[in-house]
């Protein structure tokens, strides 16, 4: 079943997405790569494609897993959560409509 995992940022996370951001990528790679994550991404934290300094205000990742424990479970142990950029991180069942 489809888990959206939504990430509230902290004020001023940008320096710390920046320093987790690599091990965030890789941890949502390998789940893609078994075709796992349906959609991620960033929330600009302005009205703009790149934020430049302003950064961002959380995360969406939409995943596939067995369970909503398994999600919340892999959610949990998010590089973004360990390095503090994450404030609040919310896993819900996700059931896609469109396309």
């Amino acid at each position: 079943m489809w888990y959206a995992v939504m990430g509230e940022d902290v004020a001023d996370s940008l320096p710390m997405r920046q320093k987790a951001r690599d091990a965030h990528i890789a941890r949502l790679k390998a789940l893609a790569a078994n075709g796992r994550v349906l959609i991620a991404g960033p929330h600009p934290a302005i009205d703009a494609e790149d934020p430049g300094p302003a950064g961002f205000s959380g995360s969406l990742i939409v995943v596939d897993f067995p369970s909503l424990d398994e999600a919340k479970d892999w959610a949990s142990k998010d590089p973004y959560l360990e390095a503090g950029v994450y404030s609040k991180v919310t896993v819900k069942p996700f059931k896609r409509v469109l396309p």
